[in-house]
């Protein structure tokens, strides 16, 4: 019995060993063929410009075509669907996590299993821009506030649904400020009402808000993000303005299938890390309003984990329930 143990024993650590030197060949000889960056965002979006740019280096260094496809539309399930049902470790999503940490507060179902998108590479963290404006005599996120207390009802707030829409809600409620939330279906349209004066706080993202901004329509006074903007240093962040609680970082970067090793994803992050050390791409990003944070597999992840976290906690105070099984 012992020897046949023993024999059980050794056969199992081969076995293990095996797949591991499979795993590393699979990594090494890793992209076979053409790989694919599924984008959940339509052409021209920041998102979209930097798997171009990324994609444009990563098949010089590859050795095969890096393709993009644009799949846009019910705020990134059809590309998150597409990368999951595929299981092809050649063909990658390529986006921001917001709305896929956002789906179980923004739909009533999530229609995938979200332990199996898997993180592999931070690229970047989408630049959120906090403006009012110009008709109003404020210079800083507190100068409207004290007038927000001072006048209950009497201002508004509008931003994207989804992410950033709890985020600021739950602020708002938090510090119990009595403030109107107006609804835009696209947050490009509310610009005119802000340049106007019949908005009164715009949050969006900045590659939105900054042509408005350099044409006197919206006065920007502040970035979500946890770092300031090498593109806008003059912008605090909101928390050095003294509301910590409205900072959160919009995480961009690469996911895949559960079936794609971490020696693997490891390697891919490498190697969007290298090109991310060249300078004329960096300058090219942060010109599309995006902070560059490249980062491996377990980075990625923990930051995705801290968005999760922080988005619970305010869902959580504007009473949204998480959907179900999520």
């Amino acid at each position: 019995m012992r020897s046949i143990t023993r024999r059980t024993a050794s056969f199992g650590l081969a076995l293990a060993a095996s797949v591991t030197l499979l795993s590393t060949a699979s990594a090494q000889t890793w992209p076979s063929r053409p790989v694919k960056f599924v984008v959940p965002l339509g052409p021209g979006s920041g998102a979209d410009i930097s798997a171009r740019l990324i994609a444009e280096r990563l098949s010089k260094k590859w050795g095969q075509p890096v393709i993009i496809e644009n799949r846009p539309g019910a705020e990134g399930v059809i590309a998150i669907n597409a990368v999951l049902n595929a299981r092809d470790d050649h063909m990658l999503l390529f986006g921001p996590s917001s709305s896929y940490v956002g789906h179980p507060y923004t739909l009533e179902k999530v229609p995938y299993d979200q332990k199996d998108l898997k993180p592999i590479a931070r690229v970047s963290s989408t630049l959120v821009s906090v403006g009012v404006t110009p008709k109003l005599n404020v210079s800083t996120l507190k100068e409207l506030f004290d007038l927000a207390r001072a006048n209950p009802g009497q201002y508004n707030w509008t931003t994207i649904t989804g992410v950033t829409d709890i985020i600021v809600g739950g602020f708002v409620k938090k510090a119990g400020l009595d403030m109107v939330r107006l609804r835009y279906r696209d947050p490009v349209t509310a610009v005119t009402d802000v340049a106007e004066g019949r908005v009164h706080l715009y949050v969006a993202a900045f590659a939105i808000s900054r042509g408005p901004a350099e044409a006197g329509r919206v006065k920007l006074i502040a970035m979500t993000n946890r770092e300031r903007a090498p593109v806008r240093p003059d912008l605090p962040t909101v928390a050095e303005a003294g509301f910590p609680e409205m900072s959160f970082d919009g995480n961009v970067g690469v996911f895949g299938p559960p079936n794609v090793p971490i020696d693997l994803r490891e390697r891919i992050a490498a190697d969007v890390k290298e090109v991310l050390s060249d300078a004329e791409v960096v300058k090219r990003l942060e010109a599309t309003g995006q902070l560059i944070r490249p980062g491996g597999a377990a980075e990625f992840a923990a930051a995705i984990e801290d968005q999760a976290a922080k988005l619970g906690e305010q869902a959580a105070l504007l009473g949204i329930k998480k959907a179900g099984g999520q």
